[in-house]
């Protein structure tokens, strides 16, 4: 179920962040507020629907309906973050901007609000499941306090990061802010997540020490024989009836061994041990800091691809029809795609890439029963006991922990042939290599990236955009019917061009800038079918009539030149030589050009008036 619900609280800190505040919201603020109360009313009835049948069928149920009803409020969520931009109205909370994180604090209270109405609507059922009963408020409480350490590390970083730039020291925040100074504050919060994380989840889950007696004298003992050092807590985990047992913390000092009454209950000392050493084996195999390393992978690669990625998208021919049809302004059909795009990543990077070695790790822990006990017997009758206990689920698949089916099976098969244990060990660190390798890519990949070729093609296909947007809109179609004439010519779209060029002449033939640039295509065209040296010379000098510059002059030189008229084509140029004597060189090898050679493909050029 933690597992469950880190992915959920991680999509709906995504949803809120990937949203921004406008000055205009979409709906007003009485308009909105009729949308949640709306969505909210409507999550509030199903939830109450839904938990009504649980109580007939047990805890399996119970557990299925939260993650159905917890999925829904994502969905709802999600509706009212983007139909009433509750980043908007939540924004004041930053102070000024000083504090962003309390604007993101205030999204994610906004989501527990549908949970709340969740667990609200679960506690009859709960009372009657776990046989115990609780005021509303303390059963909200509890649930809440049950979720918290799942989101506290995303709390803290976010605090930790609005502190920091409110630091009065330049150079401390220009070391922050530049690429090493992020991964190594990064690397600073997880290791004090690492330290000082479980303490606190110990005493939101409202655990306590573990009697003292001859079970604790034995607990410790075994620990000692491990050479395994660690405090052991009673975790009341819905009323202490899951059969259940983790480990917190690297540290021997802040480690925490939590056990429910319900392990204690219906195992053997031996079936006991054989836990403790699954237990032992995480932390002798140092999946509390692999666990971090893969959670903050996925910063990693996204860090390295988000910009050219962004490109990418922006210089697709795709995106702007798109846009065309949506109505959407380019930065929000963007920041659509984009957080289409991270989250579904997400998901598919934790339910599958992380849900592989959270799997695989479990494997690796319950395989270390051979090293602490030397038989896994106790381990697979314990998991016998808790898959009957648990509701016959021996053969239910998970996807963080393998089905217990699964884990018998393996044990056995290891039992029968230890090298089973070396080939999975060697799998799970072959799998991290190659992951390592992964990042490392990801790193240096972006080098490989044809990044700035994405972005040129961003810059002109958007400019190409923003110019059939204005033909659409503006009244001086004339002026941005050139524009778009000199965008094809650039982009060797030259049959656009023409076709830009003489429709912007209908509305103004007279335009000096239009005939000029026209003409310089219809005479320089890479396509010969589209040169016309004849009209290129009528239209160089109606151009030059009025604007007799340089380069208008250089025109109609080479205008003159392409029809025959050689000696015309030379005064021609030597006045534009003498109009704009800085571009001599150019004006003299022109000169030279059209008395030694015949009318050829020259470069292409673009003129502005």
């Amino acid at each position: 179920m933690i597992y469950n619900n880190l992915l959920f609280f991680l999509v709906a800190i995504f949803l809120f962040t990937m949203t921004s505040g406008t000055e205009a919201p979409l709906l007003p603020f009485l308009g909105s507020l009729v949308v949640v109360s709306t969505l909210l009313f409507i999550f509030d009835r199903i939830a109450l629907r839904l938990y009504a049948r649980v109580t007939r069928n047990g805890s399996g149920v119970y557990f299925a309906t939260e993650k159905r009803l917890s999925l829904l409020a994502l969905l709802f969520y999600a509706v009212a973050l983007f139909s009433c931009d509750i980043h908007h109205y939540l924004t004041p909370l930053s102070l000024d901007g000083r504090f962003p994180s309390f604007t993101n604090i205030g999204g994610l209270v906004f989501f527990f609000l549908f949970l709340l109405l969740m667990w609200r609507r679960a506690k009859p059922a709960y009372e009657i499941i776990f046989e115990r009963s609780y005021t509303n408020t303390a059963f909200l409480i509890s649930n809440t306090r049950a979720n918290l350490p799942i989101v506290f590390p995303w709390i803290f970083l976010s605090l930790a990061n609005d502190l920091l730039a409110l630091l009065p020291f330049p150079a401390v925040k220009t070391f922050l802010h530049s690429e090493i100074g992020e991964y190594a504050s990064f690397v600073l919060f997880l290791l004090l997540i690492l330290i000082f994380f479980p303490p606190m989840v110990r005493r939101l889950w409202g655990c306590t020490p573990f009697p003292k007696g001859a079970l604790l004298d034995h607990l410790q003992s075994f620990f000692k024989s491990q050479r395994f050092s660690a405090r052991v807590f009673i975790w009341p985990l819905f009323e202490g009836r899951v059969i259940t047992a983790a480990v917190m913390g690297i540290i021997p000092g802040l480690r925490y061994v939590m056990i429910t009454p319900a392990l204690l209950q219906h195992l053997s000392l031996e079936e006991l041990d054989a836990v403790m050493a699954h237990e032992i084996g995480h932390i002798k195999r140092k999946h509390m800091l692999l666990y971090l390393f893969i959670i903050s992978g996925f910063s990693i690669i996204a860090g390295f691809f988000l910009e050219p990625f962004t490109f990418f998208l922006l210089s697709r021919s795709s995106f702007y029809v798109l846009l065309g049809f949506s109505g959407l302004t380019a930065e929000n059909l963007l920041t659509v795609f984009m957080a289409i795009t991270i989250l579904v990543s997400m998901i598919l990077y934790f339910r599958f890439l992380f849900g592989y070695f959270i799997r695989n790790f479990e494997r690796q822990a319950d395989l270390h029963v051979f090293k602490a006990i030397g038989s896994s017997d106790s381990i697979i009758s314990a998991f016998e006991k808790i898959a009957i206990l648990s509701g016959n689920i021996r053969d239910l698949p998970s996807w963080h922990h393998f089905g217990i089916g699964q884990r018998v099976d393996y044990l056995e098969r290891c039992e029968a042939d230890k090298s089973w244990i070396i080939r999975h060990n060697r799998k799970v660190w072959l799998s991290l290599l190659a992951y390592t390798v992964l990042i490392a890519i990801a790193a240096s990949g972006q080098n490989f990236l044809p990044t700035e070729s994405w972005k040129q093609g961003y810059e002109e296909k958007y400019t190409e955009f923003i110019l059939d947007q204005k033909l659409l809109r503006e009244s001086d179609k004339a002026r941005w019917l050139g524009i778009t004439g000199d965008l094809m010519q650039h982009k060797k779209m030259e049959e656009k061009a023409i076709a830009a060029y003489d429709k912007a002449l209908m509305l103004e033939p007279s335009n000096p800038k239009l005939l000029n640039n026209l003409a310089w295509l219809l005479l320089t065209s890479d396509n010969l079918s589209l040169r016309d040296p004849e009209k290129a010379l009528e239209l160089a000098r109606l151009a030059a009539i009025q604007v007799p510059a340089a380069y208008v002059l250089d025109t109609l030189a080479t205008a003159y030149w392409a029809n025959g008229f050689i000696q015309k084509a030379i005064e021609t140029e030597r006045q534009a030589l003498f109009a704009d004597p800085e571009e001599g060189e150019y004006y003299r090898a022109q000169i030279h050009k059209f008395g030694t050679e015949k009318f050829m493909p020259i470069e292409s050029k673009e003129d502005t008036i």
